[in-house]
């Protein structure tokens, strides 16, 4: 008698305690390994092999959200240094130690220049072990480093010893050497902007290892991150030295003039009510405040009403002195366009139409513009009060767009899976949603988008519901990008959603972009359901050409089905045709065998009863029936056109008829 076969079950239970476990992803694959050594019937085998691949995959995913949670945690930490130090040293040292952390480097270390000595030395080192490296000098344009401040971009070299697109110098070489660095990468600290559009260089952060190396785009976009921290610890710290001088200068003039103590008074008064704000503002960065937080402090610290909007010109916050909100009109685009550019290039806020603009920005993207609503001057102190809000709501709306970005990232993930594949684990989605915050038995409104530019489309997606008061999720999915945004009763109609979405996604991307919209609907199936119908939608608006445009199928009809995909006829047939084959369904009724016979019949009831062998009244009340269940312009021109398409289709599918 032989022995039973070799059973697969516990080595998939072996995969889950490894994943479990984190384990290596060797381990993950030596399970399929011992599964054929044991002689596993195939079939099982097979199941085993497709287990151990998707462990591997799942392993792999989440890896890669710990590494973003690490990337945003440090990132966080960073700007709660750089708000709440005002040491430079230690916010430097935090930053190049957060560096080499989280790239993973042998070391980490900053440079910046010096203005009377004109070259540039070491200012932090993290991970060094030479005293030749650290008390390094290199002259202005050397190395690559020179090449990154000449150039005002990022530089990575795998091989510094061979890479010749920099001069090299025997002082460089020898101090690189002594370290025994190999793989560096090097990215600059920009501050404020030039006519030109880029802001002044004023030092190079590096990440070095002393094996060759290649670095990701993301490696080199996490460190441009902890540059632009590095570059307003820096200015903020020169900021309080200029505050600090002036408050002794003052000091020595009340000493020295009796007669102008009151002056003296009075500008101490200034620098100390800057140095409260910024306090205030510092506090609402360590307290996790938000964009309405900054206006309402900003507002009653100026003593005027304070708007702040999007580059759009939509409005993101408006209060008044007291605190208290209003609602603000949307600015002329342009308008505020030109004058937050003129603010960006001067580096200063500007006086225009009785308002003072500051723009808000994140390297040379304008993320917002604060707007006070004063006719008269500023001084000084509350110019400069009226500027660091500026900085401090550029700040946390970076922080809240990581944050954002990286959640819609994950949910986005959920959507993918949802349109992918809804009938595989409905009720996991479901849940999967609801850990996510995303309740997908709520009703939604579903948006396809497409758009020539396709690279800058996600990013505009994201945009778009960041920047407003849209709560919703977006993601990429078979080379369009869908939006899933709740809805609720008396809410926008899809129609109307698409083509607002079309008109604001094509201002964010400065391109035609063509959006398809359905719904509302809820649950996996029909959100599934409702994809298929706006991917239709969405190719009948192309062979129309309505690029660029918005709109949905209702709005279509049934030559968007048919432009859009012919073979989906029963998806037309359900949604013209739907109440009345459910009424039938449900009551044993002939309502759609009676409205084919009334439409065959030229609309004449004489014929019609003939041909259902029924009384007159009976086809006048089941006629009744089907106003009410189809609306009482069942019988208008495009709707019988409509209906009797849906009925001929339905005759030929082999549909029944009660």
């Amino acid at each position: 008698m032989s022995e039973p076969s070799p059973s697969a079950a516990p080595l998939l239970a072996r995969l889950l305690d490894l994943l479990a476990d984190d384990a290596p992803a060797e381990d993950l694959g030596a399970v399929t390994s011992e599964a054929r050594a044991a002689g596993v019937p195939a079939a099982e085998l097979a199941e085993v092999e497709r287990a151990a691949a998707t462990a591997l995959r799942i392993r792999g995913v989440l890896r890669q959200h710990r590494r973003r949670e690490l990337q945003l945690t440090a990132l966080f930490d960073t700007a709660g240094d750089l708000a709440a130090s005002r040491d430079l040293d230690d916010v430097l040292k935090a930053i190049v130690r957060r560096a080499r952390m989280l790239l993973g480097t042998d070391t980490a270390y900053l440079t910046l220049p010096d203005e009377e000595a004109g070259d540039t030395y070491m200012r932090v080192t993290d991970g060094s072990v030479s005293v030749l490296f650290q008390r390094l000098r290199l002259e202005l344009g050397e190395g690559l480093g020179g090449l990154v401040a000449q150039t005002a971009s990022p530089y990575a070299t795998p091989d510094y010893r061979t890479d010749e697109r920099f001069r090299h110098t025997r002082n460089i070489n020898a101090g690189v050497l002594d370290e025994g660095l190999v793989a560096i990468l090097g990215v600059p600290l920009l501050l404020g902007s030039s006519r030109g559009g880029t802001g002044k260089v004023i030092g190079v952060l590096f990440a070095a290892d002393r094996a060759a190396r290649v670095f990701s785009p993301d490696e080199v976009a996490l460190l441009c991150s902890l540059a632009a921290h590095a570059a307003i610890a820096i200015d903020t710290a020169r900021a309080l030295d200029d505050t600090r001088s002036a408050l002794a200068e003052l000091a020595a003039a009340n000493e020295e003039l009796a007669e102008a103590n009151a002056a003296v008074r009075a500008h101490s008064a200034a620098m100390q009510r800057a140095e409260e704000a910024h306090d205030r503002l510092t506090d609402l960065v360590l307290r996790g405040g938000d964009v309405k937080d900054v206006a309402v402090s900003v507002a009653g610290l100026l003593d005027s009403p304070l708007t702040i909007h999007d580059p759009g010109g939509r409005p993101l916050a408006a209060v008044r002195p007291d605190g208290s909100a209003f609602a603000a009109d949307s600015m002329d685009a342009g308008w505020l366009a030109g004058t937050a550019d003129e603010s960006r290039l001067g580096g200063r806020a500007v006086h225009r139409d009785g308002r003072w603009i500051c723009a808000v920005l994140a390297g040379q993207e304008l993320l917002a513009s604060l707007v006070l609503h004063r006719p008269d001057r500023l001084d000084d102190s509350d110019r400069r009060l009226f500027e660091r809000a500026a900085v401090v709501t550029g700040l946390l709306l970076l922080l809240r767009r990581t944050v954002a970005e990286t959640e819609n990232r994950i949910r986005g993930e959920l959507i993918s899976d949802l349109l992918g594949d809804p009938e595989r684990d409905p009720a996991g989605l479901a849940e999967r949603g609801r850990r996510l915050g995303i309740d997908l038995d709520r009703p939604h409104l579903l948006l396809v988008a497409e758009a020539a530019a396709r690279e800058k489309l996600g990013g505009a997606a994201m945009r778009y519901l960041f920047g407003g008061d849209i709560h919703g999720v977006s993601a990429e999915h078979a080379g369009t990008i869908v939006l899933l945004i709740g809805c609720d009763a008396g809410a926008t109609p899809a129609g109307a959603a698409a083509r607002a979405a079309a008109a604001q996604l094509g201002h964010l991307v400065q391109a035609p972009v063509t959006v398809a919209g359905t719904g509302p609907a809820s649950g996996t199936r029909e959100l599934a359901a409702a994809y298929a119908e706006a991917t239709r939608c969405l190719r009948a608006m192309r062979v129309l050409g309505r690029e660029g445009e918005g709109a949905c199928v209702d709005e279509l009809g049934f030559l968007g089905v048919v432009l859009g995909n012919a073979k989906d006829v029963d998806g037309f047939v359900t949604t013209v045709l739907g109440p009345l084959l459910r009424y039938d369904e449900r009551r044993g009724t002939q309502l759609v065998r009676t409205l084919r016979a009334y439409f065959g019949a030229g609309g004449s009831l004489i014929r019609a009863k003939d041909e259902l062998h029924v009384h007159v009244n009976t086809v006048v009340q089941r006629l009744d029936r089907i106003q009410v269940l189809l609306g009482r312009d069942w019988n208008e021109p495009d709707r019988a056109l409509e209906l009797q398409l849906a009925l001929r289709l339905h005759l030929l599918s082999g549909g029944r008829e009660g």
